[in-house]
């Protein structure tokens, strides 16, 4: 396959940005709306996703991405588990828009390409074990209780910042009620 252009890569991205703005705070716009947003005119979003699965399919192998490097940026492997798993946070916590629509897009949720446990949800269950062996993390909540934790938290965070909670406060809150809920 041919590499796209630096032109077709900013535009498909302008796309994409814009389709995670518009459809995260109104699932039922449409490609034309998506289009305004992106600048572009429909035909263009058209040629990119010829339907809106198609649109669909290529956000979540976007917030895939995302995720991935997000886990990455935070050194998972670095200092005690609590710190990590708050770099983690402040991490996740820049993609909302994009993890709030996945949550909220059954369509999203059914794609093919989504896997049950990414690398990335492996790193985080590591971490989170690390944790536990550690005494750093209390050890009568397992990987899954605290990662479920973690992404309630991040939700509930979010929506705050829809509800007009400034984004530091919400971030702050959710690293507050983090610490607690997994200290030993």
């Amino acid at each position: 396959m041919p590499t796209e252009s630096g032109t077709r890569t900013r535009t498909r991205r302008a796309i994409l940005d814009a389709a995670v703005a518009v459809l995260s705070a109104d699932a039922t716009a449409s490609l034309g709306d998506v289009a305004a947003a992106a600048g572009v005119g429909r035909t263009t979003v058209h040629r990119y996703f010829p339907e809106r699965s198609d649109l669909l399919t290529a956000i979540g192998a976007d917030v895939l991405d995302k995720v991935a490097a997000a886990t990455d940026r935070a050194r998972l492997g670095d200092g005690p588990a609590p710190q990590a798993l708050e770099r983690l946070c402040q991490e996740l916590f820049e993609l909302g828009d994009r993890l709030t629509l996945l949550f909220d897009t059954p369509q999203l949720a059914d794609w093919s390409g989504w896997e049950e446990e990414t690398d990335a949800d492996r790193a985080l269950a590591e971490l989170i074990e690390r944790g536990r062996a550690e005494g750093t993390i209390d050890p009568e909540m397992d990987a899954a209780w605290v990662q479920n934790v973690l992404w309630a938290l991040l939700y509930v965070a979010w929506e705050q910042t829809r509800e007009a909670t400034p984004k530091h406060r919400a971030l702050t809150l959710c690293l507050h009620t983090l610490r607690k809920a997994i200290s030993p």
